[in-house]
């Protein structure tokens, strides 16, 4: 009877654990649109900055958009720092790190893509519906 109790309450502390987790994660994340804008890799910019809405993706998992690499594996957690993307990304390839730009395009288009693929609501994937006033190529 002692155990069962002992273990109900292991159970639910780790539930509750869990819930604090995700709901500090939550919390760091803006309330508000970012608009994605990196002045320390682009010198000039050929179209105008992305806004991006963080609650447009909140059934998105973090890591899913976010990394830090590892051995080749992604070891962000929700609730770690975020760390700007041109910290790593630059404006031309190095090595394995795509340059900034295509890893924009690449992360937002392809889930964009993906999500399309599989009739399911999604976000834009042409130019000018991300980066306004720019013409759709």
């Amino acid at each position: 009877m002692k155990r069962g109790r002992i273990g109900l309450a292991l159970v639910l502390a780790v539930v509750l654990v869990a819930a604090f987790t995700l709901a500090y994660a939550a919390s760091k994340a803006p309330d508000k649109p970012v608009t994605v804008e990196s002045k320390d890799v682009f010198k000039e910019r050929k179209k105008a900055p992305v806004v991006f809405d963080h609650a447009k993706h909140k059934e998105a998992k973090c890591d899913a958009c976010h990394h830090v690499y590892k051995d080749g594996k992604n070891v962000f957690k929700e609730g770690d720092e975020v760390q700007k993307c041109g910290a790593c990304h630059k404006l031309e390839d190095q090595d394995k790190v795509l340059k900034l730009e295509k890893a924009f395009h690449k992360q937002c288009q392809d889930c964009h893509k993906k999500l399309k693929k599989e009739k399911q609501k999604t976000g834009p994937t042409a130019c000018g519906k991300c980066h306004p006033g720019a013409k759709d190529e």
